[in-house]
């Protein structure tokens, strides 16, 4: 694949591109509790019900604050599907290692992961595992990242380091999220992945008020999750903030759990990289350290 043809260049006079009305994209399925834009405005206040938050609209030509935002597409488990998001040139996909994960890559042919064009990093996700199971994983799968999403240790993240990994940690955040209480992953773990706390693990498809970001003074880069749909372009742009590095995907992108929905990301992934261009081709932000 040639990736310079992948992503266009956009057309400054434009400002943030629009979708035609053919290749508008399809609210999310209402049974999974997401809030859909209406056709009339981006970002419409949320379904008082959900007491889910909304962003603020955002200023349409707005550009990032770096070049190099990563675009993660996580919960991949299908093999002809994780051939063709591979196909749209993500720089990072997660497979989820986790058995209570409807998305669960357990079992899945290693060959489907390793057939990825070079470019693409696979990630490897997992939930309070030990770091012997997630090394034998790994190096059947040929993985190089770790996430981790359960309560797992600054020292074990430093263990999977001292083994070659790049390891990112998911938290969940709330409104009452102290951002101290991460200081021990300073210096150990590559990024934060920023996910909305649940009671559940692996992430619950909804938003976390983005504003709360703007107090982050930790050195860490992180990756924004949770909740993020089809419709949330401008408002990513809108949220770029220093130590933003890139952002997470997954359950709004599916047409069934573990099978993306390839016209809907490709049409977001694009939409994204006028914005930024250099997304496939470049390094995360934490590998040019």
């Amino acid at each position: 694949m040639n990736c310079n043809n992948t992503h266009p260049a956009p057309n400054s006079q434009q400002g943030a591109w629009t979708p035609s009305p053919a290749t508008s994209h399809p609210a999310p399925n209402s049974q999974q509790g997401a809030w859909a834009p209406s056709p009339a405005t981006s970002h419409p206040a949320p379904n008082s019900k959900q007491g889910a938050w909304a962003p603020s609209p955002a200023t349409p030509a707005l550009k990032p604050r770096h070049s190099d935002m990563v675009i993660k597409v996580c919960g991949n488990r299908y093999p002809d599907n994780i051939r063709d998001v591979g196909a749209l040139a993500p720089m990072l996909m997660g497979f989820i290692f986790y058995q209570g994960s409807p998305r669960s890559a357990i079992g899945l042919d290693p060959q489907a992961v390793k057939d990825l064009p070079e470019y693409i990093r696979p990630v490897a996700v997992f939930v309070n595992a030990t770091t012997d199971d997630i090394h034998a994983t790994c190096q059947r799968y040929g993985i190089h990242y770790v996430q981790l999403h359960g309560d797992e240790s600054a020292e074990q993240c430093q263990t999977l380091k001292d083994l070659g990994y790049s390891v990112l940690k998911a938290i969940g955040v709330d409104k009452n999220t102290q951002w101290d209480d991460l200081r021990p992953y300073e210096g150990v773990v590559d990024a934060f992945v920023f996910d909305t706390k649940a009671k559940t693990r692996g992430g619950s498809g909804r938003k976390f008020r983005w504003d709360i970001l703007d107090s982050y003074s930790l050195s860490t880069p992180y990756l924004l999750s949770g909740g993020i749909s089809p419709d949330d372009v401008d408002a990513i742009v809108e949220a770029m903030r220093p130590g933003m590095a890139g952002i997470d995907v997954n359950s709004r992108f599916e047409t069934a759990p573990g099978r993306k929905n390839v016209l809907q990301l490709a049409n977001f992934i694009l939409s994204l990289r006028k914005f930024n261009e250099n997304e496939s081709t470049s390094k995360p932000l934490w590998e040019k350290k």
